[in-house]
């Protein structure tokens, strides 16, 4: 499939606590990819919580949704960002950003989606063999943002792939 943007082990591990966390919780997942960081996530919820995945890609998507059959999940074929800018439900308890929307793109409107207390995690904040040329500028831009944004709290992890756990205060 030649997919190579799939989480590691370490978030991985680090999603599934998050998750575990937020009992009872709403998640949103943005990035759905081939569902490996969805799995870690699912493994991690409780019989009450939940999961919005949201992915642009069906055949990716096709390949999460053959392996994970969970009725707390909805995977949700779409684009992003039209996704991002329509959404009219429930906040979040936890949103793991994994795509350009939500993270390095409609990042205030994906803030918004993020009840107070909720956990906004990112990850590939270290470089990555896989980065387009330029695409370090924009991390640093967006690092550079979190730091200063006054709606929430955050910890830059140097450990797996460069992860940022933020706290929407």
């Amino acid at each position: 499939m030649h997919f190579n943007m799939a989480s590691d082990v370490y978030t991985g591990s680090l999603l599934k606590t998050l998750a575990a966390s937020k009992p009872g919780g709403r998640l949103l997942e943005l990035g759905t990819g081939t569902g490996l960081a969805t799995a870690w996530i699912v493994a991690g919820l409780d019989e009450t919580s939940s999961l919005v995945t949201v992915e642009n890609n069906e055949l990716l998507i096709e390949v999460a949704r053959k392996n994970i059959s969970d009725g707390r999940v909805e995977f949700v074929l779409t684009d992003g960002y039209e996704w991002i800018k329509n959404y009219k439900g429930e906040k979040f308890d936890l949103i793991f950003a994994d795509a350009m929307p939500g993270k390095y793109d409609l990042f205030d409107e994906t803030i918004s989606l993020l009840n107070t207390g909720g956990l906004y995690i990112i990850d590939d904040m270290l470089p990555q063999p896989n980065w387009p040329e330029g695409h370090d500028k924009k991390v640093e831009n967006f690092l550079t943002r979190l730091e200063h944004n006054s709606e929430l709290t955050i910890t830059k992890l140097n450990w797996s792939t460069g992860l940022v756990i933020g706290v929407k205060i």
